[in-house]
């Protein structure tokens, strides 16, 4: 899994059927370079400004697209034959691989996502079947092709609720779980991605490293108020987001720590308003991804949602290797033909399964 924070690939061994028989055996993190990351960036930024039918016709690519497929690739391929042939790894065979891709540009209004990298060139380099592009039958179906680790949540909460898992990736999405045994899932807002491109512009770090940065910086609330004025957050969920769909505009004239603590505002406040669509208040709020080593961020969240927070990692999860497992997961449940989403998890008109096959042979 590489996710919106474009900082590298997440890897994650599975044993699993499926469904509810799961156990995480290791993990792993290869960081993308510098070159492959400003490669990104570039690609980014190019692909945001293309109509979808150019985007949708691979023979209509810039340059900058079709570079950036091959490094994401070959950082895939890479990425996956030094995990399997680190320490630990004596012993493993393993028979499937989920592919998530990078994702570029994500248009559910359009019915319409882009996750780049080649899932037949993977098979090919590692003689195993692969796994991917598992948005696509979805959003064909209707639903909004994201967020897909849902049904993965709820595999592992079992019969535990009312209870809501919170992914804080570059985007932040939640799982809410009801006491009735309902499901509900949908975007929040941006987790990581905002802050973390303001960071990288006023400062000479990657990211705000725990907070550090807000927690020097006061809220700017009338800047606060404006970001959180986009009409995404009072849409009924589903819901899903681009990386892209804010921007930083209301904090411009801020200084670098008044704008990191109004950007971490930002996400607490639109998880808040997330939760208050859900129709029962959770008992708990599970973090996992990269934002929940934030303290700052995870102290914003429990004021304004008025809910405990827990990291993920406290119940035995692997909380930076959650998603790569949920695609690992959803890989099987491809082959299987088992439903990859629900109505209630990305509005899809019925139970959904997806991801297309690429064969090693």
């Amino acid at each position: 899994m590489s996710g919106t924070s474009l900082d590298g690939i997440d890897l994650a061994l599975l044993e699993t059927d499926g469904e509810a028989y799961i156990v995480a055996l290791r993990d792993g993190f290869a960081a993308y370079d510098g070159a492959t990351r400003a490669a990104l960036r570039e690609a980014l930024d190019s692909a945001a400004a293309l109509p979808t039918p150019v985007l949708a016709d691979l023979a209509l690519w810039p340059s900058e697209l079709i570079s950036a497929d091959a490094l994401v690739t070959q950082a895939h391929i890479e990425a996956v034959q030094n995990f399997l042939s680190s320490s630990g790894s004596a012993g493993e065979t393993f028979s499937l691989i989920g592919f998530h891709g990078q994702t570029l540009v994500h248009r559910p209004e359009d019915g319409f996502t882009l996750q780049i990298g080649d899932g037949q060139a993977l098979a090919q380099a590692l003689g195993v079947d692969v796994i991917g592009q598992f948005r696509r039958a979805d959003m064909a179906a209707g639903g909004q092709g994201a967020p897909l680790a849902p049904l993965y949540h709820a595999a592992l909460l079992g019969e535990a609720r009312p209870q809501a898992v919170l992914n804080l990736g570059g985007i932040a999405n939640v799982t809410w779980l009801g006491s009735q045994g309902d499901l509900l899932a949908f975007d929040t807002g941006p987790a990581n991605a905002l802050l973390d491109d303001w960071v990288q512009q006023k400062t000479a770090q990657a990211y705000d490293e725990n907070g550090a940065l807000a927690a020097r910086g006061q809220v700017d609330e009338t800047a606060l108020a404006a970001l959180m004025a986009h009409p995404f957050f009072t849409a009924p969920p589903p819901k899903s987001l681009d990386r892209l769909a804010f921007d930083a505009t209301p904090i411009q004239a801020l200084s670098a720590e008044d704008g990191a603590a109004t950007l971490t505002a930002f996400t607490a406040a639109s998880v808040a308003a997330g939760l208050r669509l859900c129709p029962e208040k959770p008992s708990r709020l599970i973090l996992c991804g990269g934002g929940r080593h934030n303290k700052t961020l995870c102290q914003a969240l429990e004021a304004r949602t008025h809910v405990p927070v827990v990291d993920c990692d406290g119940l035995g999860w692997r909380g930076d290797a959650l998603e790569a497992q949920a695609f690992a997961w959803l890989a099987l449940r491809s082959q299987k033909g088992l439903p990859l989403s629900h109505p209630k998890t990305t509005g899809v008109s019925a139970p959904t399964t997806g991801g297309e096959i690429y064969s090693a042979r």
